[in-house]
């Protein structure tokens, strides 16, 4: 398994235009999408870890917001590593083999818990895999 690098940190919060203009306001960094829910409700916002950064291939804060009700879970809640996409099924198979299982997934992310329960991603957005389920 080969990791590539820093992907994102997502920070779980109840206001996500708020938090994130912390950082593009405030902190100066660059606003790099906005999700919205299939209501249109605002999901999240990334923002980039550097001001000279026009993309993602640097690394990103992903502000999400938590689901309504959620208590406790607010705050830094995920570390991402970039992987490459063809590497996305042997990746899976070695979690397996050492009896890691994927916490979830999505087209670009697989979630796997470390030895103390704290999330980890390993993501090969924004590019898709042969193997993306």
């Amino acid at each position: 398994m080969k990791v590539l690098g820093f992907h994102h940190v997502a920070v779980q919060v109840r206001d996500v235009a708020r938090v994130a203009a912390f950082y593009t306001e405030l902190l100066q960094l660059p606003e790099l999408k906005r999700f919205h829910r299939p209501d249109g409700s605002l999901r999240s916002i990334w923002v980039g870890t550097s001001t000279a950064q026009a993309q993602t291939q640097g690394g990103f804060i992903a502000v999400e917001g938590a689901e309504a009700g959620v208590s406790g879970a607010i705050g830094f809640s995920m570390v991402a590593l970039r992987i490459e996409a063809s590497q996305r099924r042997t990746i899976v198979e070695e979690l397996a083999r050492r009896g890691l299982p994927l916490e979830r997934e999505t087209g670009w992310t697989l979630y796997v818990r470390d030895p103390e329960g704290n999330l980890v991603g390993l993501s090969h957005h924004p590019d898709d895999s042969p193997s993306t389920p």
